[in-house]
């Protein structure tokens, strides 16, 4: 008599429902915090918190800091740090201004209104930033000064040649043109911001379907249809709502009685026009979008996150680890030249504080972000986000009266939270 086995295959374990979406458990906290943060601030303000232009004036202070903060992802990955990011803004703000008001109309007789002022100036402050900023690199790859030393020499070597750039004065009027990449007079407007909602929404769907595609080609296993519907259909109401959001802010009526005084006429009756989305945001949108694909499309960033998970195992393999550095502190300093750009438009003039305390910021919203002190992790959304928590946490607290001592000692205390978080989950996935 044979005996006859049979062999069943073990029940597939039950998904939840954040495991059947792949929902990053860091993200959907971080998501969690800052919601949990603007409802609680506005609240404590009467609903003033969560109102259109609070909303757009939140996104064009957080824009300079979360470009920056993309770079620091590179930076901390790399397991060095960068204390002169702030003042490395401020030099790029001052060659800009000098740039525009003094040495084109004095030596290339250039004034104000000309076309290519605005060009030239952020082409020079850019450049200003990525030669620093690779000169930096190089102290620390090629002649091995610890980043730290570095970086805090630099801190005070570039806030005080941006001092003597402008000897200490306060430069302005910037170029009109120059001034739109501030946010305040630099907007889409109302129907080319629903346009960009369109396509930036058609965009994103079209990652998710093709992102589905590859998986399936190469054997992957898929999530449920359902769970991808509810992942596109939150993009999509979260892209064109952030949109609607921005639209719903209508431009006084005696900004637009001066607008059109200045073009000899007058506003037409029941005439009203909206905002619409900052410039600075969509720069900044478009620095996370090439960084993103830096990052995980192509071999300087695959190199970026090998080094940083291993520096020894990396140079054995082959990558110039001394020249990724230089690479690396190259980009930061072309992404504080962008980010000067954006903070001295929006100011409208450069002075001399300008990018005060900027390091501690970008370092505080890469950390809250998800990058990893240690090296070798982090992203550069978690970092715009970290970013957006850090300007909603100091907002909030202008808003409700908090004085700047207490308002640093909040941002402090939350950043050390942060970092003891990041700690406790890495461990227990570490040991889970």
């Amino acid at each position: 008599m044979t005996e006859t086995t049979t062999d069943t295959q073990p029940a597939a374990p039950k998904r939840t429902l954040v495991q059947s979406l792949e929902i990053d458990l860091r993200l959907l906290g971080m998501i969690g915090a800052f919601a949990i943060v603007c409802v609680t601030f506005n609240v404590l303000t009467d609903g003033r918190f969560l109102t259109p232009r609070n909303i757009f004036n939140l996104t064009i202070q957080t824009a300079s800091v979360a470009i920056m903060a993309t770079g620091m992802v590179f930076i901390i990955v790399t397991r060095h740090i960068d204390l002169a990011v702030g003042a490395l803004l401020a030099t790029c703000s001052a060659m800009m201004a000098m740039t525009q008001t003094t040495w084109l109309p004095q030596y290339l007789g250039l004034e104000l209104g000309h076309p290519l002022i605005p060009w030239i100036a952020i082409a020079v402050g850019i450049l200003t930033g990525t030669l620093i900023g690779a000169f930096q690199g190089w102290l620390v790859g090629y002649q091995l000064i610890p980043a730290f030393i570095v970086t805090l020499g630099g801190l005070l070597v570039w806030r005080n040649v941006g001092w003597y750039l402008t000897n200490g004065q306060t430069i302005g009027p910037l170029d009109e043109t120059f001034r739109a990449f501030g946010g305040i007079s630099g907007t889409l407007g109302e129907f080319w911001s629903w346009i960009f909602g369109v396509v930036a929404t058609a965009a994103a769907l079209w990652i998710l379907a093709s992102s589905r595609r590859n998986k399936k080609a190469h054997g992957f296993p898929l999530k449920p249809l359902w769970a991808e519907a509810v992942v596109a259909a939150i993009v999509a109401i979260g892209i064109m709502g952030f949109i609607w959001i921005l639209n719903s802010y209508q431009i006084p009526s005696r900004v637009l009685a001066r607008d059109f005084a200045a073009q000899g006429l007058e506003v037409p009756e029941g005439y009203t026009a909206a905002y619409g989305l900052p410039i600075s945001v969509l720069l900044l949108i478009a620095v996370a979008v090439v960084m993103t694909i830096v990052a995980r499309r192509t071999r300087l960033g695959r190199y970026i996150f090998a080094t940083g998970g291993n520096p020894d195992a990396a140079e054995l393999s082959g990558i110039n680890t001394r020249l990724l550095t230089v690479k690396v502190f190259a980009i930061m300093g072309a992404l504080c030249g962008l980010a000067a750009l954006v903070a001295s438009a929006r100011l409208a003039n450069h002075s001399n504080d300008i990018g005060t305390l900027d390091e501690l910021r970008v370092i505080a919203a890469a950390v809250i972000g998800g990058t990893a002190l240690s090296g070798g992790i982090g992203t550069i959304y978690g970092a715009i986000l970290g970013a957006l928590i850090m300007q909603s946490l100091q907002s909030g607290m202008a808003m409700v009266g908090v004085d700047a001592p207490l308002q640093n000692i909040v941002v402090g205390s939350v950043l050390v939270l942060a970092v003891w978080i990041d700690i406790v989950y890495r461990r227990r996935i570490g040991t889970g």
